[in-house]
C-alpha cells in the first residue's frame, strides 16, 4: 500500500504536494482494510503530509508481527503549517529524519529507508549512503536504498554498498522502465514501484474535461507530471487506456486490479504500492494478488496495442 495520499495535503511554497480529500478515519481504515486483504508491505515517507502518513501508520500497526515499513528522508518540513521548506541530506540531518521517523511509526526500526531525492548528484552518494550503512549497522534500520528515475546513478551506488537492497521508481502500463529494470535486476534489488496506477488514471474513475481541487498534488503543472497537468486529466492516456481496457480486465478483474497485474507479470521483483485512501480502494487494490500476473498472450497483446515509444532520457516520474 503506497501511503502518500492518506497523509493529505502539504505544500511547498505556493504548491501542492499532497492529497486532497484525505481523512484520519478513512486513512486508518484503509490501513486495515489493506491489511485484511493480506498486504504487509506500506510504503510512506516524512515529507508526506508532513509527517502524517508516518504517524497514521504507527498509530494502526506500530510494531505489528509481520508489518514491513519503507520510509524516506531528503525533504524538510513544518509539522504544524505542512509546508516543506527544503531538503537536507548531510549525515546530521539524516539521523535526525530516521529518529524523527521512527518516533511517529511507533517502530523499533524502519525495515526499509530511501534516499527521497530523485535526482541528488552521484558527488553526494559517498556521505548519504555510508550513513544509511552506519544506520543499519546500529539496528535503527533494516535496509537502505533510493527513490530515483535515474539507472546510472542507481549502478553507481548499489554497486558500492552491501546494504544497498531496494529502489524505488515510476513504473506502470504506460510507461515501462527497461533501463533501470536491468540496473536493479544487475544488482538482486528489489523494485518498489510508485505510480503503478497513474496517480489514479488508470482505475478507469477519470473522464475527459474532470478537474481536480485546487490543493492537489495532481492540480500542478510539474515536468514530472505526466498523467496531470494543471489538474486536468491527459486526454491521450484516456485514449490510450481505453485501447487496452478490455485487455487490463480479462478474467473479472477490475481496471485498477488489470494495471496492477501487469506489473506483476513483468517481474517478480516489481512490488507495487498503489495508493488507497478508503477501506473500499484498499480492498480491491489487495485483492489483484488473488489475481495474479496477466496472462502471457495478454501481455503480448497489449504491447501490440499501445506500441509504447522507447522511454527516454532519464527525467523524474
Amino acid at each position: 500500500m503506497g501511503c502518500w495520499a492518506i497523509g493529505g495535503q502539504a505544500w511547498a511554497g505556493e504548491f501542492p504536494v499532497g492529497y486532497a480529500g484525505a481523512n484520519d478515519a478513512d486513512s486508518r481504515a484503509a490501513i486495515e482494510a489493506a491489511w485484511d486483504g493480506g498486504v504487509r508491505l506500506f510504503d510512506t515517507a516524512s515529507a508526506y503530509g508532513a509527517g502524517r502518513s508516518e504517524e497514521l501508520l504507527g498509530r494502526v500497526l506500530g510494531n505489528r508481527d509481520g508489518s514491513i515499513i519503507i520510509s524516506k528522508f531528503g525533504p524538510v518540513f513544518d509539522r504544524k503549517t505542512r509546508r516543506i521548506t527544503g531538503q537536507a541530506i548531510d549525515p546530521k540531518s539524516i539521523r535526525q529524519s530516521a529518529n524523527d521517523s521512527l518516533a511517529r511509526l511507533q517502530r523499533d526500526r524502519i525495515d526499509v529507508l530511501l534516499c527521497h531525492v530523485n535526482a541528488m548528484d552521484v558527488g553526494d552518494i559517498p556521505a548519504v549512503f555510508d550513513t544509511l550503512e552506519e544506520l543499519c549497522q546500529d539496528g535503527i534500520i533494516g535496509a537502505y536504498g533510493w527513490s530515483t528515475d535515474f539507472p546510472e546513478r542507481l549502478e553507481n551506488a548499489a554497486s558500492r554498498y552491501s546494504g544497498f537492497e531496494a529502489v524505488e521508481h515510476g513504473m506502470n502500463v504506460f510507461f515501462d522502465a527497461p533501463s533501470i529494470n536491468r540496473v536493479a535486476a544487475q544488482h538482486g534489488l528489489a523494485q518498489i514501484i510508485r505510480s503503478p496506477l497513474a496517480m489514479g488514471l488508470l482505475t478507469g474513475k477519470f473522464a475527459v474535461g474532470d478537474r481536480l481541487p485546487t490543493g492537489d498534488v495532481r492540480s500542478n503543472t510539474f515536468d514530472w507530471l505526466d498523467y496531470f497537468k494543471d489538474g486536468v486529466v491527459s486526454e491521450d492516456h484516456l485514449r490510450r487506456l481505453e485501447m487496452i481496457r478490455d485487455l487490463l480486465m480479462v478474467g473479472g478483474r477490475s481496471l485498477g486490479q488489470g494495471a496492477l497485474c501487469w506489473l506483476l507479470a513483468k517481474s517478480e521483483a516489481l512490488i507495487p504500492v498503489p495508493g488507497s485512501r478508503n477501506p473500499a480502494q484498499a480492498t480491491e487494490n489487495a485483492a489483484a494478488m488473488q489475481y495474479g500476473p496477466l496472462p502471457a498472450h495478454v501481455m503480448a497483446e497489449i504491447e501490440n496495442v499501445l506500441m509504447r515509444p522507447p522511454e527516454g532520457p532519464p527525467r523524474e516520474r
